[in-house]
């Protein structure tokens, strides 16, 4: 023997069903955005450590630069010393 039974709904129950719906969908787009944030600032950290990279490889070229014009000024003053030696 089947019983049946009434099932008696609660007057607000629809209102809330809505209410779930909508904040489910709400919380699918905000994890969607967080996502989509995250994967921006990982690219942006890449971005950056790269960036930085080859700002310090480029700071080590300047130096050595720096060094090499140092030592040929001092080569220079050297010879120009020299052929006002050799002048006298």
């Amino acid at each position: 023997m089947q019983h049946h039974y009434r099932w008696r709904s609660h007057p607000g129950a629809a209102q809330l069903e809505q209410a779930i719906d909508q904040l489910r969908a709400a919380n699918i787009q905000l994890r969607r955005q967080l996502t989509t944030k995250t994967n921006l600032a990982n690219g942006l950290k890449l971005a950056l450590a790269e960036r930085m990279q080859r700002v310090d490889d480029l700071n080590a070229k300047l130096e050595q630069a720096r060094v090499q014009n140092r030592k040929l000024d001092e080569e220079n003053d050297h010879l120009v010393e020299s052929v006002y030696r050799w002048k006298d």
